[in-house]
C-alpha cells in the first residue's frame, strides 16, 4: 500500500470500497456499483414515525416524558432512552396500543426529542480528610495529662539541678521522638511489622540517650531516677501514639490523672505522690510492649525499601526547636505551656480541616489564580480559628496572649508544612527563633522581655508566606 486509499466513490477502480459520510445523518458503506449498505442514525430533531390513527396518543407520550424526565434528560442518544424504556418493562403491544408508536426505538426517539438535555454535576465525593473528632480531642488530652505527674511528685524532688536535668532530657526526648515518629510513619506505609521493628529499636535507644544526658546533669540519685522515668514514659508514649493506641495510653495515665485531680481537695501523701507516676510509667511501658508485640503478627513486606536516616533529621530538629520555644514560654508563664499543650488536639483537627477544605477549593476553582486565592483564604481561616480559640483560654489562665499566640501560630504552620512534606524550612526558622530568644536568656535578660514574642512573630510571618506560596499550587494537593 504505497499510495493513498480513496475514501470517495468514483475512483479509477470500479470495485473500490469506500466509507463516507453522506450527510449529517447517514453513515454509508458504499460499493463501487449501485448497491449501497447504509447505517442511518436517527435525527433527534425529526419527529418519530407514528402509526396511522394514533395521533391522539400524543398526550400519553407527554405524560411518559414528564414521568421519566429526570432520567431521559442526561441521555446523549435515543438508544439510551430505548434501554431505559426496556428496563421499565414496556412491551411492543403497550407501545403500539397506548403510545401509538410502531416500536421501542420510535417511542424512545419521541421522548428524546421532547425532554431538553441537562447534564447534572456528579455527586461530590466524601471528604478524604474528614477529621476524627474524638481522636483529636483524645490526643490533646494525652499531651496534657502527663503534666499532672509533676504536680504530684514535684515537692519530692531536690531543688538543685532537677529542673535543668529534666529540661535537657525532655528536649532530647522531644527531638528523638519527632525524628523516630517520622521514620516510623514512613515505615508504616510498608506495613505495621516494619514500623514496629523501627519503634522497637529506636524507642529504647532514645530513652537511654535522654536519661543519660539528664543524669549527667543531676545532682542526686533521686533526680537521675526522675529523669529516667520521664525519658522512659516519653518513649513508650511515642510508640503508642504512632501505632494509634491512644486509648491504651489513656488507660495507663489514669493513676496520674486520678492523683492530680485529688490534689484539689485531698492530700494523698508522699507514698502516693511517688507511686502513682511510677504506676502510670509501668502501665505505659507494658502497653507499648504489648502493642509492639502485636505488630509482629502482621505480614512482612520483604520488598519494602528501608528509608534513610537523613529525611528524618529536620523533624528531630523541629522537635528540639519546639521544645526550646515551649520551655522559654513556660519560664515566664507556666500556664501558657499548659494552654498550648491542651490546644494540640484542636490544632490537629484544624490540620485535617485545612486539607479537606483545600481539596474542596481545588474542585470548585476554575483558574489557577482563583485556587490560590481560595487556598490563602482557607489558610487564614484555619489559623484565625486556632488563635481565636487560644485567646480566651490564655486570658482565662492568666497567660499573656502576646507571647502565646505567635508561638502557637508558628508551631501550627510548621506542622502544616511538615504534613505536606516540607520539613527543612520550618525546622530552620524555628531553630532561628529559639536561638534568638534563648540568646536573651543566656545574656541574663529579665523575665518578660520581648525577645520571644518578636522571634515567634517573625517566624510566623516567614512560615505563613512560605505556606501561601507552596500550598497555593494545585500539585501540592494532588
Amino acid at each position: 500500500m504505497s499510495g493513498p486509499m480513496s475514501l470517495e466513490p468514483g475512483g479509477a477502480e470500479q470495485d473500490t470500497l469506500a466509507l463516507r459520510l453522506a450527510d449529517d445523518r447517514t453513515l454509508t458503506l458504499r460499493l463501487g456499483d449501485n448497491h449501497t449498505l447504509a447505517l442511518r442514525l436517527a435525527d433527534a430533531h425529526r419527529g418519530a414515525p407514528v402509526m396511522p390513527g394514533h395521533r391522539a396518543r400524543a398526550d400519553a407520550v407527554d405524560e411518559l416524558a414528564a414521568a421519566l424526565a429526570d432520567r431521559v434528560a442526561p441521555a446523549v442518544h435515543p438508544y439510551e432512552v430505548a434501554a431505559l424504556l426496556e428496563s421499565e418493562g414496556l412491551t411492543g403491544d403497550v407501545i403500539r396500543e397506548k403510545y401509538g408508536h410502531a416500536d421501542l426505538f420510535s417511542l424512545a426517539t419521541a421522548l428524546y426529542g421532547r425532554v431538553p438535555r441537562t447534564f447534572p454535576e456528579p455527586p461530590r465525593p466524601k471528604d478524604p480528610w474528614r477529621p476524627d473528632h474524638l481522636r483529636c480531642a483524645l490526643r490533646g488530652l494525652l499531651f496534657a495529662l502527663p503534666g499532672l505527674a509533676y504536680a504530684l511528685a514535684g515537692r519530692l524532688l531536690p531543688p538543685d539541678g532537677t529542673v535543668r536535668a529534666l529540661v535537657v532530657a525532655g528536649l532530647i526526648s522531644w527531638a528523638w521522638n519527632q525524628a523516630l515518629g517520622h521514620r516510623s510513619y514512613v515505615r508504616l506505609s510498608a506495613g505495621r511489622r516494619e514500623a514496629g521493628h523501627t519503634l522497637a529499636k529506636g524507642a529504647p535507644l532514645g530513652a537511654a540517650v535522654a536519661a543519660a544526658a539528664g543524669a549527667a546533669l543531676s545532682g542526686s540519685g533521686v533526680t537521675a531516677l526522675v529523669v529516667t522515668v520521664q525519658s522512659a514514659y516519653l518513649a513508650a508514649a511515642g510508640v503508642l501514639l504512632v501505632l494509634g493506641r491512644e486509648r491504651l495510653l489513656l488507660a495507663a495515665l489514669l493513676p496520674v490523672a486520678a492523683g492530680g485531680v485529688s490534689l484539689l481537695w485531698w492530700e494523698p501523701g508522699n507514698a502516693l505522690r511517688a507511686g502513682l507516676p511510677l504506676l502510670s510509667l509501668l502501665g505505659a511501658v507494658a502497653a507499648a510492649g504489648w502493642a509492639l508485640r502485636g505488630t509482629r503478627a502482621a505480614p512482612a513486606s520483604p520488598g519494602a525499601a528501608r528509608p534513610g536516616l537523613w529525611p528524618s533529621v529536620p523533624y528531630g530538629l523541629f522537635g528540639l526547636a519546639a521544645g526550646s520555644l515551649a520551655f522559654l514560654a513556660g519560664r515566664d508563664q507556666p500556664w501558657a505551656v499548659i494552654v498550648l499543650t491542651l490546644s494540640m488536639g484542636p490544632a490537629e483537627w484544624l490540620l485535617y480541616r485545612y486539607r479537606g477544605l483545600s481539596v474542596a477549593a481545588l474542585r470548585s476553582a476554575r483558574t489557577l489564580g482563583g485556587f490560590r486565592v481560595r487556598s490563602a483564604a482557607v489558610l487564614a481561616g484555619c489559623l484565625l480559628v486556632y488563635l481565636g480559640l487560644l485567646t480566651p483560654a490564655a486570658m482565662l489562665a492568666g497567660a499573656g496572649p502576646a507571647t502565646l499566640l505567635p508561638l502557637a501560630g508558628t508551631l501550627w504552620v510548621s506542622l502544616l508544612l511538615q504534613a505536606f512534606g516540607t520539613a527543612w524550612p520550618p525546622a530552620a526558622v524555628c531553630l532561628g527563633a529559639a536561638a534568638f530568644a534563648g540568646a536573651g536568656l543566656l545574656a541574663g535578660a529579665p523575665p518578660g522581655t520581648a525577645a520571644l514574642p518578636l522571634s515567634c512573630g517573625a517566624a510566623l510571618l516567614c512560615l505563613t508566606a512560605l505556606t501561601v506560596r507552596k500550598l497555593g499550587r494545585p500539585a501540592a494537593h494532588g
